[in-house]
């Protein structure tokens, strides 16, 4: 039996998540591969009826636990409180209680009619992100808020840059061979450090082609030949801005799901975009993230690639036959809800089993 802790959040994270969650109940029906669910609290709801964005009973069940898999969380009903007490920070202590260093973020073309880009720029649209989840900026001290000024501090180890280079390089080794390290070294002395460290491992690698790019020139990149990049490997910061911006060009970050991993194959998966409060509710919510990221928690936690890859061709093969969501609906298309959107999912997958 797999369990796996159901994270759902806040805004429209519990309708994105029941859907994933539906994809997976389908995959344990018909591989009669049991799966067990336990429903927690984190971010606001958990802030609302607990008092903390995440409580550490939670934080224990999740390390007993096989996978998480998370919704959203945030909104503007919290945007006042302290920085660590606002909904994000839970799950900023997730990871780094979890030691999940690593976050996989797929960035691949599904519909080109959505993309901001033009037709010639989109046929090899297809690479994957690798941000460092757990130091950086986000985590390093000191920081503070001073009456006159404010500060945080950027920091790397070297066994941190070591451990996510070789996950890139590792990655690079099932893909096209390419690693993109993403830095600022000509002003960055912890982006030279990285530079340093990236190009050393690099010597264990020697069938992986290895370029340094500057974020600033990487961002550029991004929107005038993003089919030279295969797998860009970036500090937290830098990787948790092209992250979006790569949801940006194939035309939204309800596209876009991310497994976040530490040392074994126990993961945190999760949908990348926000928690939309403003559609909560409504039942219009692209569940798409949510169930590709379901997929992602089947090949990288449950060892289970062949169901994955039927789960990313269902939802292929659902978008191919027309169905989609508010935000990704064409001029004149009807658009499906998110439950709709899920069910067709299921029977996608069911049909591929049949």
């Amino acid at each position: 039996m797999k369990r796996i802790l159901v994270l759902p959040g806040d805004g429209i994270g519990p309708e994105v998540a029941n859907e994933a969650i539906k994809v997976l109940e389908c995959i344990s029906e018909i591989t009669k591969e049991k799966f067990e669910f336990e429903y927690e609290l984190i971010g606001g709801i958990s802030i609302d009826q607990r008092g903390v964005p995440i409580t550490d009973e939670v934080i224990e069940k999740a390390k007993k636990s096989d996978a998480v898999f998370l919704g959203a969380v945030g909104g503007p009903n919290w945007d006042n409180l302290p920085m660590d007490k606002k909904p994000e920070s839970g799950l900023l202590k997730l990871r780094k209680s979890l030691n999940l260093w690593a976050n996989i973020r797929p960035i691949k073309i599904l519909m080109k009619k959505i993309s901001p880009l033009r037709p010639a720029l989109l046929k090899k649209i297809d690479f994957v992100v690798i941000r460092e989840l757990t130091s950086d900026i986000y985590f390093g001290t000191p920081r503070a808020i001073e009456e006159n000024r404010a500060y945080n501090t950027a920091s790397y180890t070297r066994e941190e840059v070591e451990r996510i280079a070789r996950l890139a390089f590792e990655l690079a080794r099932k893909r096209k061979k390419k690693v993109t390290s993403i830095d600022k070294a000509n002003v960055l002395e912890v982006s030279a450090f990285w530079r340093k460290i990236v190009s050393e491992i690099s010597k264990d690698y020697p069938d992986i082609s290895l370029e340094h790019v500057y974020v600033d020139a990487a961002s550029f990149y991004l929107i005038v030949n993003p089919a030279r990049f295969d797998v860009l490997l970036c500090p937290n910061l830098f990787g948790d801005i092209l992250s979006d911006e790569g949801g940006a060009i194939i035309g939204s970050l309800g596209l876009c799901p991310s497994a976040s991993l530490g040392d074994s194959n126990f993961g945190l998966y999760e949908p990348v975009h926000g928690s939309a409060p403003d559609i909560a509710g409504k039942g219009i919510a692209n569940p798409i993230a949510s169930i590709l990221s379901a997929a992602m928690l089947l090949r990288y936690s449950f060892n289970m690639e062949k169901e994955a890859k039927a789960v990313e061709k269902a939802v292929e093969k659902t978008i191919k036959d027309g169905l989609r969501t508010q935000d990704i609906a064409e001029r004149n298309q009807r658009p499906v809800s998110t439950r709709e959107f899920g069910d067709y999912v299921v029977k996608k997958i069911k049909e591929m089993y049949l």
